[in-house]
């Protein structure tokens, strides 16, 4: 804890947004907006803006101000985290906290400076970007400080990121803007495409949590589909089972893994017999799809786990970042 304010870790991710303080998630709330487009107010932030969703009038806009892990709507961004900073460290604070916010591997400098702004401006003393798989590494409790190979994957909303991290930086890194929201977009698309059937982002993703899979599995779940007939546009429902959604996902799985294979091939040999010793360590919210850990050994030949705290490590290992600061300065996006 800093003498005066607080130190946060920030997972600013483009599906859900975390806040670490004290080494515990205090907050965690989706990263959505409502917006009054008349007045160019803002209604909800978060959960609250979520549950509008598909169920609000015209002069209501549902919005994500994150796009593939970068912002996309810097107004709305830094206001959002304006109310979430407020949310836990109270609207009459005397001392501002000093805030590490993770960005993805391969920002530009714009977009880095984009999220170092929004955070000042949402009421920060000092802001510090970490990238992601290496935030995920400390937050796992990899030795990243010692001269040994730690390899990290970090499956986002927006983006999947896998990274190799030796003596406090990293070594070898690669990111593909793919991620959870283009896995919505992959059942939707089969569920049109098979069934004539047009369904929403928050029915794919509940099938995708429900029955979803990386793999085929031993007990084969079904979930009740509701949506709207492509040809009557009338209201229809179907059964989708386990193995369609394996199917549906296995075109964007393979663009993820994409990452995966490109730091491997581009990893040191020294540094390459130790992730064979020891793994890959896969985190994020993508990382909850049933199977996703053998499936990535299967395609990789490379030995894959789940890690203990697979959402909340990449803001635990934000916060817990300020306090090696020194250490991991030189690793760290320059703004």
């Amino acid at each position: 804890m800093a003498l005066f304010g607080k130190d946060l870790g920030v997972d600013l991710g483009t599906v859900n947004t975390l806040i670490s303080d004290g080494g515990e998630i205090v907050l965690h709330e989706p990263t959505v907006v409502a917006i009054d487009v008349e007045e160019l107010k803002i209604v909800e932030v978060g959960q609250a803006a979520r549950a509008m969703d598909g169920r609000v009038p015209e002069t209501i806009e549902v919005m994500r101000p994150l796009r593939e892990g970068v912002i996309a709507d810097f107004e709305v961004t830094h206001r959002m985290l304006g109310h979430f900073i407020e949310k836990i460290s109270g609207p009459a604070r005397l001392f501002k906290p000093r805030i590490m916010i993770t960005v993805p591997y391969g920002v530009t400098s714009v977009e880095s400076r984009a999220v170092h702004e929004a955070a000042l401006q949402a009421g920060s003393r000092d802001v510090y970007l970490i990238q992601e798989p290496l935030a995920a590494a400390i937050g796992v409790g990899l030795p990243v400080a010692t001269p040994s190979g730690n390899m990290t994957v970090v499956l986002g909303g927006g983006t999947s990121q896998a990274a190799v991290i030796s003596t406090g930086g990293i070594v070898s890194a690669h990111s593909v803007r793919v991620g959870g929201i283009r896995l919505d977009e992959a059942i939707i698309s089969y569920t049109r495409k098979k069934y004539g059937l047009i369904i929403g982002s928050r029915t794919a993703e509940e099938a995708k949590i429900r029955i979803g899979a990386a793999v085929p599995q031993a007990e084969e779940r079904e979930m009740e589909i509701q949506g709207q007939d492509q040809v009557t546009g009338l209201p229809r429902t179907i059964i989708l089972t386990t193995g369609e959604v394996v199917e549906a996902l296995q075109e964007t799985l393979q663009l993820q893994i994409a990452a995966v294979r490109n730091v491997l091939e581009s990893t040191p040999p020294e540094l390459a017999s130790d992730i064979i010793d020891r793994g890959m360590v896969i985190c994020g919210g993508g990382s909850l799809l049933r199977g996703i850990d053998k499936w990535l050994t299967q395609e990789t030949g490379v030995a894959a786990y789940l890690a203990e705290n697979p959402v909340e490590c990449i803001a635990i290992g934000a916060e817990r970042g300020l306090s090696i600061l020194e250490r991991i300065r030189r690793s760290l996006p320059a703004v």
